[in-house]
């Protein structure tokens, strides 16, 4: 299947490479209003396969999807070489497309991020062989379609589907594909990388994140509680930009504890369908196993669980949903 995506790549490359940047931007503009004008089926799509509430793939996937491909349709048209000219020359910097670029993204921000992977790819005249997560693929397929209404010529954008250690290290290792934008784990990073680095590939990794929330007596205290609940939760605490660790300045600890512990266990956890739910379901079966481990050994290694900690079971159609509810543990060094 990559062999396949890749030569059609190379077929559509040479007439989208020389595609004047204003037709790009035409094409990529179209996506993105497509994607608005099928913002609730997506988002419902989303929150179906990635169990993040659907207020949240609304407001925050969809709306960010569209505006990938609105703000990179204007990076083309702003696509200029440099010169700076020398007493017997000119010095110049030439920028061209690369040729084929591969995109693997994760499974908790599916479209977002597939979307911010692939659109800069295009607009920069490159075509793109692109895997989304095999954990959460239907809007990248939902996308496919939406880029051929769009008018984006076949070829151009290749979606691939498929786990990692075979599909992604197939278009990782593939010698036409000369960049890979990667999200996703240390692991699969590191991995990417000793593929890639022997081929002198172009490569961006976002790898994840262990964050501190770092609290001090003088802060706006309101918008600190706010901010620190949502940075800690959003998404089920599924994003590698989510404070997953918490440091208070020792003067204001105990008030900070009481009201953020209320505040977490106002959380709402639910069917990700319902606007009254905060918090939906863990991702995978898989997912679900690790955070609860993870959760067993923080107990083991002394922490306190001063909420939550344990698996919730929704009334209804999500009765054997994978929910957990929003723990917040203290003591763990």
């Amino acid at each position: 299947d990559i062999n396949i995506a890749v030569q059609a790549a190379k077929d559509a490359f040479f007439k989208w490479s020389n595609t004047e940047p204003e037709e790009r931007f035409r094409i990529l503009n179209n996506i993105a209003s497509i994607i608005e004008e099928n913002r609730d089926e997506l988002a419902i799509a989303e929150t179906n396969d990635n169990g993040k509430p659907l207020w949240l793939s609304k407001r925050v996937d969809m709306y960010r999807a569209a505006a990938n491909f609105r703000f990179f349709a204007t990076a083309a048209m702003q696509f200029s070489s440099e010169s700076h000219s020398m007493p017997n020359g000119v010095n110049f910097t030439l920028r061209q497309p690369i040729g084929i670029v591969g995109c693997i993204s994760p499974w908790n921000l599916p479209l977002y991020l597939f979307t911010w992977k692939i659109a800069p790819a295009l607009a920069a005249g490159n075509c793109v062989i692109a895997k989304p997560s095999e954990v959460t693929p239907i809007t990248a397929f939902l996308l496919g379609r939406i880029c051929k209404e769009a008018g984006l010529p076949d070829g151009v954008l290749n979606i691939v589907h498929g786990s990692g250690p075979t599909t992604g290290e197939a278009i990782v290792a593939h010698p036409e594909i000369k960049a890979i934008s990667f999200t996703g784990s240390t692991r699969a990073g590191e991995r990417i990388a000793s593929i890639a680095a022997p081929k002198f590939k172009k490569l961006s990794l976002e790898l994840g994140g262990k964050n501190p929330n770092i609290i001090f007596a003088d802060c706006n205290w309101e918008k600190m509680l706010r901010t620190t609940v949502q940075s800690s939760f959003s998404n089920q605490g599924q994003v590698c930009l989510c404070g997953s660790r918490i440091i208070v300045e020792r003067k204001i600890y105990d008030r900070f504890k009481t009201e953020f512990v209320e505040q977490v266990q106002r959380l709402r956890v639910g069917d990700p369908l319902e606007d009254s739910s905060k918090q939906g379901a863990i991702v995978s079966k898989a997912h679900f196993s690790k955070v609860m481990h993870c959760i067993k050994t923080a107990k083991e290694e002394g922490g306190d669980v001063l909420c939550g900690g344990s698996s919730v079971r929704p009334e209804g159609r999500c009765a054997n949903g994978f929910f957990i509810q929003p723990t917040v543990i203290e003591g763990l060094g």
